[in-house]
């Protein structure tokens, strides 16, 4: 209790800003997590966001695979039978005309594409009775349909998990053109090979989906699934279970629980508040407890994220258990017009004796949570308790600091979090205060009075100040390239709403 003031390098602690800007994100779910701390729901507006890039980087795999490999024979009546490789294809150009993604229920995402074109050319080899020839061919088809299921389940380790659950191509016209060689002469056949190669090729980019499946599976099996927000916590947003889909929407738990670095400590039981499966935006599902209603979004959004109380819950359950939740303010750290200054001929007129015994010497004040605050989140506001405690101390001029007494202060605040862009900030408000003396060593304390003047400057200093710091805001965790793209917040009973387009620039 007699430590040196902390350096000014160090009396903005991360424990208490990840805090505070989590009480501005709460959410809630059982004391054993398993309802889930954030809940995604994807849209359609989310398949037509992820269609337009993943058709892109669809392209950009085809166009950069080279492991098509067709071969086969064909028997050609009184010429015997044309036995060919054509390995390594290269696919120069591959249009998408029309395409759409759209849910598999139980399963995942389904895409179908309709009038693609698809151009490619390879070496080729050939053997037609004993004579052997090799040259090169363009081949064009057209008219290609393409049905694909991607299925999305969990792995048993809280990371997503995707398979090829069937795939079906299927392209109406293949035109070829052989060169070098004798190239005049298959060029003439080619009109009976058409059948055969279009199937291997419906075939071939079939497995090329598989193959580019499998590789997002093997990236997905390394994906993190907790991000460390500073040297004390750490959020765990794995899957809590598999991601559930209908004809209309995907959604997805995840456990959204913030723990200790280096530790897993279980926070303690809580009663479970159930998480509405449906939203005030007509998602498809069942309400436990009617929602207020609102007319529909003239534009849905790309994304919808449910943040409930769970999460902020764990984030005061981690940063007092970790001892974070503590300060130390010396007479030479609060503003010069402060009210309340801290030396002894200051506080003469709440502690008469502490002046009398120690005449116009700083003092120290020792602040600490005596236990976890509680966080709650209504329609009208976040609501957060503070429990914390006090301790005065005399500095003594050889640094000796003398324990003068101790408070117990209480506090209610609430809090309006705001989005912008990528940052989430808010703004708190101070609605009561309650101060009690514990101990004294100087005799009586007049808390009353005391508790007036420190809510006159905290609301005219130190609520500013927190505001100031708090519409800064801190960034999202986001992928690189990613951005928020006209987010909407709304506060609901238990959970906090982010409805979001989305926007990516690589």
């Amino acid at each position: 209790m007699s430590s040196a003031p902390a350096p000014r390098s160090q009396r903005q602690p991360r424990g208490p800003v990840w805090l505070c800007l989590l009480l501005l994100l709460p959410t809630s779910v059982s004391g054993t997590t398993t309802n889930p701390g954030i809940k995604v729901w994807l849209t359609q507006g989310t398949l037509e966001f992820g269609r337009r890039f993943g058709l892109e980087l669809l392209q950009s795999m085809l166009q950069r695979e080279h492991e098509l490999n067709l071969t086969g024979s064909y028997n050609i009546p009184l010429l015997g039978t044309l036995t060919y490789a054509v390995p390594r294809i290269h696919i120069h150009e591959l249009q998408m005309n029309e395409s759409a993604l759209g849910f598999a229920e139980d399963v995942g995402v389904r895409l179908t594409v309709q009038r693609a074109r698809v151009q490619l050319s390879a070496d080729w080899a050939a053997q037609l009775g004993a004579v052997q020839d090799n040259g090169s061919v363009e081949l064009r088809m057209q008219d290609v349909a393409v049905a694909a299921v991607l299925g999305v389940s969990e792995d048993g380790s809280g990371r997503p998990t995707v398979w090829s659950a069937g795939c079906d191509t299927h392209g109406t016209h293949l035109h070829m053109e052989f060169h070098r060689g004798y190239s005049w002469l298959y060029n003439l056949l080619a009109p009976l090979l058409q059948r055969t190669l279009r199937q291997q090729l419906n075939k071939q980019l079939c497995l090329v989906l598989h193959r580019g499946v499998d590789r997002l599976d093997t990236a997905l099996k390394n994906m993190r699934v907790s991000t460390q927000l500073d040297t004390i916590a750490a959020i765990d947003h794995s899957l809590l279970a598999p991601p559930a889909f209908t004809e209309e929407y995907g959604d997805v738990a995840l456990k959204g629980e913030i723990f200790r670095v280096g530790t897993y400590q279980q926070r303690p039981s809580a009663l479970p508040v159930a998480l509405p499966m449906a939203l005030p935006v007509a998602l498809p599902v069942a309400l436990p407890t009617p929602l207020p209603t609102t007319p529909p979004m003239a534009h849905e959004p790309v994304l919808l994220v449910a943040v409930t109380e769970f999460v902020a819950s764990s984030a005061a359950f981690t940063y007092f258990t970790a001892g974070a939740l503590r300060r130390n303010i010396s007479s030479g750290m609060l503003p010069r017009r402060f009210p309340l200054q801290l030396r002894t001929k200051s506080m003469e007129a709440f502690a008469p004796q502490l002046q009398e015994r120690y005449p116009d010497q700083p003092m120290e004040l020792h602040l600490w949570a005596r236990q976890q605050p509680l966080l709650s989140c209504h329609p009208d506001a976040l609501h957060g308790t503070l429990f914390g405690s006090a301790e005065a101390f005399v500095v003594l001029p050889n640094a000796t600091r003398v324990p003068a007494f101790l408070l117990n202060i209480d506090a209610n605040v609430t809090g309006k979090p705001t989005i912008s862009g990528n940052r989430l900030g808010g703004t708190v408000r101070l609605t009561g205060l309650h101060i009690t003396q514990v101990a004294s060593n100087v005799g009586p304390v007049e808390v009353k009075r005391l508790e007036t003047l420190l809510k006159f400057g905290l609301w005219l200093f130190g609520v500013p100040r927190a505001n100031k710091w708090l519409q800064a805001g801190i960034p999202l965790p986001l992928p690189h390239g990613l951005s928020l793209l006209r987010p909407r917040l709304s506060l609901q009973q238990g959970f906090m709403l982010i409805a979001t387009d989305l926007q990516y620039e690589p």
